[in-house]
């Protein structure tokens, strides 16, 4: 099996340079001290008190940040963790969202307030108010509950490194739980404190006075207010990428070590986040400083121009396309597994939406039979079914997964649409691009074929959620007419030729394959774009009226296109190219 890499261009770190702020960013620790200590300084001139408010994400460092505030020399430092409920209370009232269940929780309404004890807030400020003199620093998650401050400092961080440090060991906040596995403080995360830390900040970004980046341990960086609003108006208006990351897995494979350039001595690399804002970065530069933002943080911001109004108004501030990479070259099948439907998704976990998916085969092994799992057969018997499915979760047979299952044959670009309920599986020897709508850990896994994960546990099934989802009229006539080889040509003229390749009716996302050899306009259509160049060495995405710079995006790229761009052309290099965009449907 040859997977070299074909052009080797592929960039992980994209970064989008803000101009105009180049004065307002500062890196290290010398040069964020002395920008607070002058802003301090100057209100000390004026008043005989300046309160510092440094509000955290839950998962900054809060000892480094701590000893940020300390070297500042305060008359009084406020520790919000003293004014939280106890982790024995917040356990207690937070239990109906964090369930029994290792991997799915419910999605948690309340605000940010409810992790703090009112009576105590309510003493804080009091104890603020009577400090009369001086510096004073209040610090840690929620900080703005108390006051905003005469110096406002959001302290930000990616979700990404917020999980690089749960494997390290850090609990989740204001809990003991180090030790937990990983899925359990990913849980709590994902569930409960993102969405509340998530909904607090959206009322703030206005308020801003610094936004404060503490990723790499001891290398602090710091943006103004202005520059970090600054830098998310230009981004919204033009195309970009976020950073992506690689994550090994079970059933990983080479094709992105290839290809990518990643870690050659890892054992594989399984996923890679290239176009999920939720969990990626955005790298923005300002001078010489490149700060990372949470790219959920333009989500939040700009979401008319991001995402347009009819997506907008259909999503709220939530974006709903999600590419990410599947690697099984030389690696293993992935689990068997189905999606919920919508009203078990809502009725469950509390999700607006349901994860529909597709697979857009990037590459495909072509010395080996490449394959997915994809609907049962035709005359499956429901009951054997599901009892053996049940008795492999048990551990007394493996699952004859090809007795109920289809095995459909792909090669590369070939695309498979994969309606929620449908019962799927990619195989080895593929590299999938996965197109589909943002909900992403919602996964009823069925047969795992008889493997533990990298931590050497079995990972979770969930056949009882999986049974009830299942839609057994998706047998092996139904695919076929429905689900595989759906592709239609809109267009065909010479140089450019346009494909509509899915998605099912059932699902919101309209995919198109653009195969050019000639410019092609692109019209946004009021729905942010979504984009990978799944064949060619390079592709520009140009402005057709010259508001913003030409974009260069490479091979296996993903790229979003905001829809305040409204139009756009798509500039092939040398030679030909592929490119897959997605929006959402009218």
């Amino acid at each position: 099996m040859n997977i070299a890499g074909k052009y080797n261009n592929y960039d992980p770190h994209p970064k989008k340079v803000i101009p105009g702020f180049e004065d307002q960013a500062w890196e290290g620790v010398p040069a964020v001290k002395a920008e607070l200590i002058r802003r301090a300084e100057d209100i000390l001139s004026r008043e005989k008190r300046a309160v510092l408010c440094l509000d955290f994400y839950p998962g900054v460092a809060k000892e480094e940040l701590m000893e940020l505030a300390l070297s500042l020399n305060p008359a009084k430092i406020m520790d919000m963790e003293d004014y939280a409920k106890s982790e024995e209370v917040l356990n207690r009232e937070f239990h109906d969202f964090i369930t029994e269940d290792r991997v799915f929780g419910v999605i948690c309404h309340k605000k940010l307030a409810d992790f703090f004890d009112a009576a105590k807030l309510e003493a804080a400020a009091a104890e603020l108010e009577a400090q009369k003199e001086g510096l004073v620093v209040i610090a840690g998650v929620g900080a703005g509950l108390i006051s905003r401050g005469d110096i406002y400092v959001y302290c930000g961080i990616t979700r990404w490194e917020i999980q690089l440090r749960y494997r390290k060991g850090m609990p989740n906040w204001h809990c003991t739980n180090s030790d937990a596995p990983i899925l359990t403080k990913y849980k709590r995360a994902f569930f409960i404190e993102w969405r509340l830390a998530d909904r607090y900040k959206k009322e703030r970004y206005d308020q801003f006075d610094y936004v404060l980046e503490s990723e790499e341990t001891g290398n602090p960086k710091l943006i103004t207010g202005q520059a970090f609003r600054g830098g998310l108006e230009k981004v919204s208006a033009e195309p970009f990428r976020m950073e992506p990351y690689f994550d090994p897995g079970v059933w990983g494979g080479h094709w992105m070590q290839e290809n990518f350039g990643l870690d050659p001595e890892k054992e594989n690399f399984a996923w890679s986040f290239d176009g999920v804002p939720e969990e990626n970065c955005l790298n923005l530069t300002y001078g010489s400083v490149t700060v990372k933002i949470p790219a959920i943080d333009l989500v939040m911001y700009r979401p008319h121009e991001l995402l347009g109004e009819r997506v907008h108004g259909r999503f709220g501030a939530e974006f709903p396309i999600r590419f990410d990479l599947l690697d099984t070259m030389g690696g293993g099948n992935l689990s068997l597994q189905v999606h919920p439907l919508t009203e078990y998704i809502q009725d469950s976990f509390g999700m607006h939406y349901t994860q529909d998916e597709s697979y857009y085969l990037l590459d495909a092994a072509e010395d080996e039979e490449t394959y997915v799992y994809l609907g049962v057969k035709n005359g499956v018997d429901r009951d054997a079914m599901a009892r053996d499915l049940k008795r492999a979760e048990k551990g007394e047979i493996p699952f004859p997964a090809e007795e109920y299952v289809n095995r459909v044959p792909v090669k590369k670009h070939d695309h498979i649409l994969i309606p929620a309920g449908t019962i799927h599986c990619s195989g080895k020897n593929t590299m999938v691009l996965e197109i589909s709508a943002t909900p992403y850990i919602f996964t009823f896994k069925l047969w795992d074929w008889g493997r533990v994960g990298l931590d050497g546990i079995p990972r979770p099934i969930h056949v009882e959620h999986g049974l009830k989802n299942i839609q057994w009229d998706r047998d092996t006539d139904w695919i076929y007419d429905n689900i595989v080889h759906q592709e239609t040509v809109l267009s065909n003229e010479p140089g450019k030729m346009v494909e509509r390749t899915g998605l099912h009716n059932r699902e919101f996302i309209d995919t198109c394959r653009y195969t050019l050899t000639e410019a092609a306009s692109v019209e946004t259509d009021d729905s942010v774009h979504v984009m990978n160049l799944v064949d060619g060495r390079c592709a520009r995405i140009e402005s057709m009226d010259g508001s913003f710079e030409p974009f260069e995006i490479h091979y296996a790229e993903t790229a979003i296109v905001p829809a305040a761009a409204k139009c756009y052309r798509i500039v092939p290099e040398d030679r030909e190219i592929k490119m897959v965009v997605a929006s959402v449907r009218r």
